[in-house]
């Protein structure tokens, strides 16, 4: 954490900076990415502290608290560099900087950089060094990145003042209590694996609740010994932007995540080097759970949300599902996000005019330039996952459903690379990268896949694009300049199909269920009873289109697969 010390220019080899642009990435060009993400912390880390140094406070100032990192940094440099380091510090930091230039909010401004004194205090407690600092309470918690939650018994409610002393280790906390008394906690800070007991200081006389909340980690065996990832349930920054309070899991919650994260590291321990899809479980920082805390009811089968941000390198916020495949994915999913962050913040790689005019295979609605360059970048990750999902299937439905759902994904990432390189609007490096993800995804659209999955997959991202175009794009003159005219009353609209279509129906019932059995003479007919009471009805519509295609291919029904919203079907003709 040494900012002041002069940093060497960084320069990425050419070699890792290919491993990167072909989606995938070395130990070495992941190490790398890290170095960059490290300087671009220390650069906000200094601008943050000029910005907040005259910012009227009751805490400790803002000079004694990066006095007092300075000093445990000094005694332990590598766990200090950790901290500062760390997905939800980043993320303090991006979010202070943004109240700082009036683009977010939450509570008062002294109370949000007064967190710089709780950095200290984990720092202090880590490297066992002593410090006395006047720190930021919220009902008498205070959070301790990297270590957990401390909280007061009897604490006053609200927002106070309280004082953090530590001296070799242990902390002792006091603050306002209740009725103008004074409350006080002495304890030995330190995070516990998912499963292991926690022995808890006494709340004291008339105490209530839990006075030591551990930062949980989930533990992964690799060969170099056992590595410990947070599973973070507690810091205040540990989201995408504004603070939130802590949402503890119940033990059995935080079993089942170890539980799916060991099954989900094992799926993603296969051999093969480190192309696109491939990740090494380690490199996560921190996972954090989203919508639970306990395990009833019972989690859904697929991963419903999954979020990353550039502020937070390696965290990734994951509402758990039931089974360990969908979670390995999403592990990938988000890393990947994770390394593009990492390299935009090192090369310029767009010039993004931020206008949300673009098809997006993956979305409900029209995006911008970078949100396009992020998903092709995902994608061909969560491509390359189900590539070796299907090298590896030994069952025919476990082949079926990876061959649909590499198919898929490889198909509509080379959809959104060529609307990128067709837009001129890319960088030198950014040129250069996506043509390596057209490099990796044109070599893998060669490659055998299941014909009936195939056939699916291509069959759900005609449905997706058509679909979205119906719900979109407003009809004009075909003979109009180029450029998409969008309706006014668009809005999200569920995906129904990308998942359903991964396996073939044994038993089709519905329209949609019979163009996925391989049957859309059937799924016409039924899409055109549907459309009888509602000819415009953007779901039906879209299936009786691709359906008609799938049966009369030919100039007329390419066109109309083209343009949709110029169709003017009649499905009882």
């Amino acid at each position: 954490m040494t900012g002041e010390q002069p940093m060497a220019p960084l320069c990425m080899p050419e070699r890792l900076f290919a491993e990167l642009a072909a989606g995938g990435g070395s130990a070495q060009a992941v190490a790398f990415l890290e170095r960059g993400e490290r300087a671009r912390r220390l650069l906000l880390l200094r601008t943050l502290l000029d910005r907040i140094e005259q910012l009227p406070t009751p805490l400790t100032p803002p000079d004694a608290a990066w006095r007092a990192l300075k000093q445990a940094a000094q005694r332990a440099p590598e766990a200090v560099d950790r901290l500062l380091l760390a997905p939800a510090t980043g993320g303090w930091m991006a979010h202070v900087l943004r109240r700082l230039h009036g683009t977010a909010s939450g509570p008062p401004l002294w109370a949000e950089a007064g967190h710089l004194c709780a950095l200290a205090v984990s720092a202090s407690l880590g490297a066992g060094t002593v410090t006395d600092l006047a720190v930021p309470l919220t009902d008498g918690g205070l959070s301790l990145p990297g270590l957990g939650l401390a909280r007061l018994p009897d604490a006053a409610a609200g927002l106070t003042v309280g004082r953090a002393r530590t001296r070799r280790g242990v902390l002792n906390l006091s603050g306002p209590g209740r009725d103008g008394t004074r409350a006080s906690l002495t304890i030995r800070p330190a995070t516990t694996p998912v499963g292991e007991p926690v022995i808890l200081p006494e709340p004291g006389a008339g105490g209530r609740g839990v006075c030591w909340l551990p930062l949980r980690t989930l533990t992964l065996h690799s060969p170099t010994g056992p590595v410990a990832i947070p599973l973070d349930d507690l810091d205040p920054y540990r989201d995408l932007d504004d603070p939130l309070p802590p949402a503890r899991l119940d033990d059995a919650e935080a079993g089942e995540w170890q539980r799916l994260f060991q099954e989900a590291c094992a799926l993603l321990a296969a051999p093969g080097g480190a192309g696109p899809g491939r990740l090494d479980p380690a490199a996560v920082r921190a996972v954090v759970p989203w919508g639970r805390t306990a395990a009833v009811p019972p989690a859904p089968p697929a991963v419903r949300v999954s979020a990353s941000s550039g502020d937070a390198y390696g965290a990734m916020v994951i509402a758990r599902p039931a089974t360990a495949l969908p979670l390995a994915e999403t592990l990938v999913h988000e890393f990947q996000h994770s390394k593009l962050a990492a390299l935009l913040h090192l090369f310029p790689l767009l010039d993004d005019d931020r206008e949300e005019r673009y098809y997006a295979p993956w979305r409900s609605d029209p995006r911008h330039l970078t949100g396009l360059l992020h998903g092709a970048y995902a994608f061909t990750g969560v491509a390359g996952f189900w590539r070796d999902r299907l090298a590896g299937a030994r069952e025919d439905r476990a082949a079926e459903e990876a061959g649909y759902h590499f198919a898929l994904r490889r198909l509509q990432s080379r959809l959104v690379v060529r609307t990128l390189l067709a837009t001129g609007r890319l960088t030198a490096e950014g040129r250069a990268l996506v043509s390596g993800l057209a490099g990796t995804l044109d070599g893998w659209l060669r490659e055998s896949v299941p014909p009936a999955a195939l056939t699916r997959a291509r069959t759900a991202a005609a449905l997706h694009r058509t679909e979205w175009r119906l719900r979109n794009v407003a009809p004009s003159d075909p003979s109009a300049p180029a450029g998409l005219r969008f309706r006014s009353d668009r809005g999200f609209w569920p995906d129904l199909r990308t998942h359903a279509f991964a396996t073939r129906p044994t038993t089709p019932r519905t329209a949609d269920e019979h163009l996925a059995a391989g049957d859309p003479a059937i799924a016409l007919d039924r899409y055109a009873d549907a459309l009888a009471d509602d000819p415009a009805e953007p779901h039906a519509l879209a299936g009786w289109i691709v359906a008609r295609a799938a049966l009369a291919p030919g100039r007329a029904t390419r066109r109309e697969l083209a343009r949709p919203e110029l169709s003017h079907p009649r499905p009882g003709g």
